[in-house]
């Protein structure tokens, strides 16, 4: 049997996919399937149709048809039992035989045809191999897998091992008042590891460069492997600028990690309690007013460093009142939270786990409620003769917060240059290059709960959407927070150590288009017909 090509095609000889087994172009493939429909007598059933070079076997698939073309020298009995084991492999792969399903599924079916035929000739394969032999499923496989997993566990246990031998053996001798083993190598003093160290750093210098007559370099202190040198003449450049009248704003994209982590610091002294309470809101509104979605998620997050202290109970303040509903974790007593607001295990017997962060206790608020939006932005962009004029201004709503570090993006019209900045609260930065502006603001609290931007520039109103904005606050937004931590025993304090944070995940006003159908309508007894109308009046 010598098997030329293997396809799956339309009732029209359309090719789906096809597999040529010989060297075959791809013209007279597509011409013998497309010859293959007005082969078939109509009326009459068969399995092949031969012509005066190849011999057609073929199988209704539903709307398809499975076709195998052969040599007219080959076994019709082979190819039929081929053809059955080229049938059942389609279903394998397809959920239903049709045109969009074999196309989305080709190159799987092609390389189960690969297993079934090589180089003309059949395989001695069944189907349940074929699964195997494409899934690629292989014993040994998964056995040096599973050894080399088991020996990484084990290098890594023996890794934490010697560290922990090494620094035992250097506590040893700092309690000694021996040398360090790290320090060995240096001599034989008998000094301490500190003041080894220190003659060390004192004494020994680096070695200076030295001097070629090829290049002869400048008298003075070398540049070289010095750090903070290019962060200084970028501050001084700055400086430079500013001086000379120019307004630098830099943004948070471009600020120093120690300025940037200055708004949500964690606490310097972390006890061996320690609580988070994160939130996070996603909003979206409307460019004249509504809000569209508003979805705030928080959680607690307890991390126990100190197994003395893993049987504890924790006493949440919830003074929530815009419903936010709330959500211990599986572990947790929920009658006990439910009527006390305490979140202690169900097993008290059992302590919370050491050094890793559970989430004991998450809560969501989802909202349609325009009074609930923290911070309102209005855009108002009129068109003039000139272009367009923007006024946008911000409101604190919830005057119980403080946000910190807000940045209010405007995008910009492309190609129209810079804008034109009228009043202003709070500082901009013109990115040219991304055409937005960014408009920040360090602190909106109670004193601070309003403000405005005006500016000018060419565009249509519709250019200056979606507005995004982003801060961050040491105030959540629920209001629900951690009153006191005890022991389970005997109930008294324990000492602990929390933060809060309200971020923003998604903060967006976008613009809204409006769609208007028309329609009149005119009934009589008969009949009922609709015209549309081109006129926005509506009747």
């Amino acid at each position: 049997m010598v098997l030329l090509a293997a396809a799956v095609c339309t009732k029209a000889g359309k090719a789906i996919v096809s597999r040529q087994f010989v060297e075959m172009t791809r013209t007279r493939v597509e011409g013998l399937l497309a010859a293959f429909p007005k082969l078939m007598n109509t009326g009459k059933q068969h399995t092949f149709v031969e012509t005066e070079s190849v011999r057609y076997v073929y199988q209704p698939l539903e709307k398809l048809y499975m076709v195998l073309i052969t040599t007219k020298n080959s076994n019709i009995l082979e190819d039929l039992e081929t053809l059955r084991l080229f049938s059942r492999v389609i279903p394998e792969y397809c959920r239903v035989l049709e045109e969009s399903e074999i196309s989305e599924h080709c190159f799987d079916i092609i390389f189960a045809f690969d297993e079934i035929v090589a180089l003309g000739y059949r395989e001695n394969v069944n189907l349940a191999q074929i699964r195997t032999f494409t899934e690629m499923d292989s014993h040994e496989e998964k056995v040096f897998r599973a050894v080399r997993e088991t020996q990484e566990r084990e290098a890594k246990a023996e890794m934490k091992r010697k560290a922990k031998e090494l620094q035992r053996a250097r506590q040893d001798a700092e309690r000694a008042g021996k040398k360090s083993p790290g320090f060995g190598g240096f001599g034989s003093s008998g000094m301490s590891s500190v003041t080894s160290a220190t003659i060390i750093t004192d004494t020994i210098e680096p070695e200076k460069p030295k001097v070629t007559p090829a290049s002869v370099r400048p008298s003075g202190s070398s540049k070289a492997l010095k750090l903070g040198v290019k962060g200084k003449e970028v501050d001084n450049f700055v400086d430079k600028l500013k001086s000379e009248g120019e307004n630098i704003i830099i943004s948070s994209a471009g600020r120093k990690a120690s300025e940037a982590s200055k708004v949500l610091q964690p606490p310097v002294n972390i006890e061996s309690v320690h609580l988070r309470v994160e939130e996070k809101i996603s909003l979206t509104c409307g460019r004249d007013g509504g809000l569209q979605n508003m979805e705030v998620l928080g959680m607690i997050t307890l991390k126990v460093t100190d197994e003395k202290n893993g049987r504890i109970s924790i006493l949440i303040n919830n003074n929530d009142k815009k419903g936010a509903q709330l959500q211990t974790h599986p572990h947790v007593d929920k009658k006990l939270f439910t009527n006390e607001s305490l979140i202690v295990l169900k097993n008290q017997d059992k302590a919370f786990p050491l050094n890793s962060d559970l989430g004991v206790l998450k809560w969501r608020l989802q909202s349609t409620d325009e009074s609930l939006i923290p911070l309102t932005i209005n855009c108002w962009p009129s068109e003039s003769g000139s272009g367009c004029d923007v006024n946008i201004e911000y409101e604190l709503q919830d005057e119980g917060l403080e946000l910190n570090d807000v940045v209010i993006t405007i995008p910009l019209p492309s190609g129209v240059g810079a804008p034109v900045v009228g009043d202003l609260d709070g500082q901009y930065n013109h990115d040219s290059r991304k055409n937005i502006l960014e408009w920040s603001l360090p602190v909106i609290d109670e004193k601070n709960k309003s403000g405005s931007l005006e500016f000018s520039i060419d565009g249509k109103p519709n250019d200056f959407f979606p507005i995004h904005v982003s801060f961050v606050s040491k105030r959540n937004f629920c209001d629900i927070q951690v009153a006191k931590v005890t022991y389970i025993e005997g109930g008294s304090p324990v000492k602990f150590s929390s933060e809060t944070s309200f971020v923003v995940d998604k903060y967006e006003i976008l613009k809204i288009i409006y769609l208007y159908i028309n329609w009149t309508f005119s009934c009589s007894s008969t009949k009922c017909s609709r015209q549309h109308l081109p006129e926005k009046t509506k009747e």
